[in-house]
């Protein structure tokens, strides 16, 4: 069992991630340096986040549910299906590999996620003026953003955002429906994986959990109330914090 000041810690982190992932994702950069913090191993202490993160996330799907409405033309029911897939494909892939290689990756992918989003609508009206963007199109991003969700998934919902802005035109405030729907989903399925194969650090995920449900909730009401303007800053300041951390993570 942890004594009280992790204990703390675990939840003050799950309430942090929980907002996090309603406003503009990029939870895991609270909640992963928090389980490293108290000696987690990398490995567990991804599983662990994953797993404390989602009942949060679910609780922001939730609260944004009457805002669900079809990406790029594509119903939320079918982008789930795919992110459900590929999240057990994904999770099944962090078990079963080292993730020292994708961690030198990953800063790369959420700098690409940060200059999308900086430039994402205007990158938008220059790719719907020279080419097609169909349904096969966003099926294929889906599934490469559920499986890094379910492998890794720090910075999926900063990088779900960009996915949407390029590929169907979406602001980020329009976004907060499905963007939390498909992280819930891909986190669901990578908590099945990880539960079933041992990966979980219960007694630093259970208050982590906690937070992570409150977090979510007070997120997502007060993202509800929040004008795009703020959205997109935030965002924005939250994938460059994101960014730099895990370069310094991955490199420094």
């Amino acid at each position: 069992m942890l004594d009280l000041a992790p204990a703390l810690l675990a939840f003050a982190a799950g309430l942090v991630g929980g907002a996090m992932n309603a406003l503009a994702g990029g939870g895991t950069f609270a909640t992963m340096p928090a389980l490293l913090a108290i000696g987690t191993p990398a490995n567990v202490a991804n599983a662990t986040s994953n797993l404390a993160l989602m009942p949060g996330a679910a609780a922001s799907a939730w609260t944004f549910r009457g805002e669900l409405q079809p990406v790029g033309g594509v119903s939320v029911r079918a982008l789930a299906g795919v992110t459900f897939a590929a999240g057990l494909v994904g999770s099944a892939l962090l078990v079963a590999t080292p993730s020292r290689a994708f961690d030198l990756i990953v800063p790369w992918l959420l700098l690409v996620a940060f200059v999308a989003i900086v430039f994402g609508k205007r990158a938008s009206e220059w790719l719907k003026g020279r080419v097609t963007i169909g349904r096969t199109t966003l099926f294929v991003a889906q599934a490469l953003l559920g499986t890094y969700g379910g492998y890794f998934g720090g910075g999926v919902g900063i990088m779900t955002t960009a996915t949407y802005g390029l590929l169907a035109g979406e602001t980020p405030r329009t976004m907060f429906a499905p963007r939390t729907l498909m992280l819930a989903v891909a986190n669901f399925a990578a908590a099945i994986v990880f539960i079933l194969t041992g990966l979980i650090r219960w007694d630093a995920c259970l208050p982590m959990l906690v937070g992570g449900v409150i977090g979510g909730w007070l997120g997502a009401h007060g993202g509800k109330r929040l004008p795009a303007g703020a959205v997109r800053a935030w965002t924005i300041l939250v994938t460059a914090a994101t960014t730099a951390v895990f370069f310094w993570r991955a490199y420094g």
